[in-house]
């Protein structure tokens, strides 16, 4: 009885550890890009499947971060942010609606 009391703890313990190590994997960086001078910067990024990029404005005028079909933020402000955790693999071109010569990529791998 002692004995499957063990193997039943020895389990629960190496499936928590290996649930551990899958979150952990599964964590991705989170990645800033900045809006200024009506442009994106970087203008293109390689990220890994579950990273989550945020953009950020510092121009003193709004913009969007649009992807076609993807995801589509509000008008962004000085200082307002738009973030988007990507899920599958692609390149994601992106632009912004209010001023279409802004763009940028993301590249997930």
């Amino acid at each position: 009885m002692m004995l499957n009391s063990l193997r039943t703890i020895g389990v629960r313990l190496a499936m928590a550890a290996v649930m551990a190590s899958q979150i952990t994997a599964a964590r991705c960086e989170d990645v800033t890009v900045t809006i200024d001078n009506f442009t994106f910067s970087p203008a293109e990024l390689k990220v890994k499947v579950g990273t989550t990029v945020t953009w950020k404005n510092q121009d003193d005028i709004p913009h969007t971060v649009v992807s076609a079909g993807k995801f589509k933020s509000k008008a962004l402000d000085t200082d307002d942010s738009f973030a988007f955790t990507f899920t599958a693999a692609g390149d994601y071109k992106y632009f912004c609606s209010l001023h279409p010569h802004m763009t940028g990529m993301i590249k997930v791998e």
